[in-house]
């Protein structure tokens, strides 16, 4: 009686799954190589590879799919916004003295003689610094091993 329940279970949540999966899912080939979009009672297909939008829909002989014309107008549009948005980009990059991709380069902007430079040090100012600070060290080290040792006494 139990084992009979659970096969009917079963066979029912197989059932309800795989019409669930059928509604659900698009054809899609095994590469990815097209995007399928449900619309209406039929499929919209984008190539990847080449970009062709077709709309696949069933017919009397099985499935078909006709190539949708390109919008010349739409695509000329969109071309020209990129551009726009290109050469935008391209004076912001000018403008902040970033260099372009591709070869052109920026224009070197004239020394200003009213603005201070900033100057890196030398090796010797480097040495000079090392030797400071290494000093400092030590006698914070000498510092700390006098207190320790003071309180060594006062513990005795």
């Amino acid at each position: 009686m139990i084992r009979t329940g659970v096969f009917i279970v079963a066979g029912l949540g197989l059932a309800v799954s795989s019409l669930a999966w059928g509604q659900t899912a698009a054809p899609q080939s095994d590469d990815s190589r097209y995007t399928f979009n449900r619309i209406d009672d039929a499929y919209l297909r984008l190539d990847g590879r080449t970009g062709q939008v077709s709309i696949c829909a069933q017919r009397p002989a099985g499935w078909a799919c006709q190539a949708v014309p390109d919008e010349r107008a739409a695509l000329e549009a969109e071309i020209a916004r990129l551009q726009a948005e290109n050469a935008a980009v391209k004076k912001e990059l000018i403008a902040r003295n970033l260099p372009l991709p591709g070869t052109v380069k920026p224009e070197e902007p004239a020394a200003n003689p009213d603005k201070p430079r900033l100057q890196l040090p030398n090796d010797a100012d480097l040495n000079k610094v090392m030797n400071f600070v290494e000093k400092v060290w030590r006698r914070l080290l000498e510092m700390i091993a006098t207190v320790h040792k003071d309180l060594l006494k006062k513990q005795s």
